[in-house]
């Protein structure tokens, strides 16, 4: 397996290497019972001492998360395995340069009744009819849609409608400086592809999203996690953070903060802009959310107060119309874009001209009434789950309510052990996202998010009720 080792970084080689075959077991890459490769093996493929290796593989028994036999070798762990280790076969040791995969383990769900780990839209909330019709009109008057490649860049009548879209909310930009892309996790890998290499320096909201992560893991990116409060990201310690390590890139989503529901302040917006002008960086403004505020619209965008192209701007409108079709749109100048442009072309050779046009007239004619209603819908959600929580949440647990989105950070005792409680869900038909999956992994979290929009309210109310005692059974077990 190929890990990518930072020599001149500040965590030890044997950190390194215990923190990137941690992240493989937790997100599945590396299968429970398989066979890890030997001291000597591992050492010669990554160019350091077996002692290093040694070390790692030390850390990783000590977390549990291995189980080494004298004479036998080391595996992954596996509760319910006590015997018969899965044997080592080549597809197992065929090199990839996946450092970790949760995005991936946190959408196989599937089965689950409760699926509260998923950001999401319930399906009847969501405008699928006229945006169904549309394309199906599209399927039998203009079938040539489904012979023609669309433009890299996306459609013009698409981006002309994004760029009136996103005049309302304060960035005035040509469509020229816009590009549709597969939703914003493509946007995102977009700019990791095309700006970030091994080494480089990224800087992250603690937490961030879990998508985001997995992408800047795989360019070997060193990421930084910078604190929040109540404002957003504290740009104070980024200030100080980035005069040790220049920043390569900022991402944030600074809006109802996915998995926080944090929004920052338009103090901080400004200060983080400023920040990147003077270290010459890119910021990632990833913006899912902001149309789904409860009360007062959240502040401008930062890419609104942007003169000098440092923010790359990515508005996503999958999950709010429809998940599958895959839509966001991409705000960036000059030679940032055209390199943007370069990448997405050689990645998919243009989003499908099919989905584009399906989506276009209803965010062209009726988003913005649409919007009105969902938030309202949402709110109420919200609201709902709040009731829920005051009532049946044990007293241990700690909130804070968003002022829009659609999940609940909640923070649970120290003594807990979210895995556990995990498996224990899971058995329940209800699953949550973990709050450790939105780190890199040297950090543990005592939070889970909860998404109050996925589920039907009856469904919603049901779950709800049950996780709720089945915390309040685990916490009153283990204290």
């Amino acid at each position: 397996m190929h890990i990518e080792l930072n020599r001149d970084g500040r965590k030890s080689l044997p950190t390194q290497i215990s923190e990137a075959l941690g992240s493989r077991i937790s997100s599945g890459l590396l299968e429970r019972g398989a066979r890890l490769p030997s001291v000597r093996r591992l050492a010669v493929a990554l160019k350091v001492s077996q002692v290093t290796v040694s070390k790692a593989y030390a850390e990783l028994e000590r977390q549990a998360l291995i189980h080494c036999e004298h004479g036998l070798g080391c595996f992954v762990s596996d509760a319910e395995q006590k015997k018969g280790y899965v044997e080592a076969y080549w597809p197992q040791q065929y090199d990839d340069y996946l450092p970790r995969a949760q995005l991936w383990r946190n959408f196989d769900y599937s089965e689950v009744k409760y699926p509260f780990h998923l950001a999401a839209i319930h399906a009847d909330l969501l405008p699928l009819k006229p945006i169904g019709a549309q394309m199906a009109s599209l399927v039998l008057e203009q079938p040539e849609l489904m012979a023609t490649y669309g433009n890299f860049q996306g459609d013009h009548e698409l981006r002309e409608t994004m760029k009136a879209h996103l005049q309302e909310r304060g960035i005035v930009l040509p469509s020229s400086n816009l590009m549709i892309t597969s939703g914003s996790q493509q946007g995102i890998d977009l700019v990791a592809r095309t700006f970030v290499g091994p080494g480089d320096t990224v800087y992250m909201e603690a937490p961030s999203y879990t998508g985001a992560i997995d992408v800047f893991a795989g360019r070997g990116a060193e990421m930084i996690f910078v604190p929040m409060d109540s404002e957003g990201m504290r740009v104070d310690i980024l200030t100080k953070l980035c005069d040790q390590r220049p920043p390569k890139l900022i991402y944030t989503c600074p809006t109802f903060q996915n998995p926080s529901g944090v929004t920052m302040s338009t103090a901080r917006r400004q200060r983080l802009l400023e920040l990147a002008r003077s270290y010459r960086c890119l910021i990632v403004e990833d913006d899912p959310f902001s149309d789904l505020y409860f009360h007062m619209p959240p502040p401008p965008p930062i890419k609104s107060m942007d003169i000098e192209g440092h923010v790359v701007y990515m508005k996503s409108f999958s999950k709010v119309l429809a998940p599958g079709c895959r839509i966001a749109c991409v705000a960036a100048e000059g030679n940032i874009l055209s390199r943007l442009i370069a990448a997405k072309s050689a990645s998919d050779l243009g989003s499908p001209l099919l989905t584009q046009r399906a989506v276009l007239p209803f965010i062209a004619k009726k988003y913005n009434a649409y919007a009105d209603h969902l938030r309202v819908a949402l709110h109420k959600r919200m609201e709902k789950a709040s009731k829920l929580l005051k009532q049946y949440a044990p007293s241990e647990v700690s909130w804070v309510l968003p002022a829009g989105g659609l999940s609940l950070w909640l923070e649970l005792p120290p003594t807990t052990d979210i895995t556990e409680l995990h498996a224990l869900a899971k058995r329940k038909n209800i699953s949550f996202l973990p709050g450790d999956v939105c780190y890199s992994g040297e950090i543990r979290s005592r939070h889970i998010r909860l998404c109050y929009a996925q589920l039907s309210e009856s469904d919603m109310e049901q779950g709800l009720k049950l996780f709720f005692t089945l915390l309040s059974e685990y916490l009153k077990k283990i204290n």
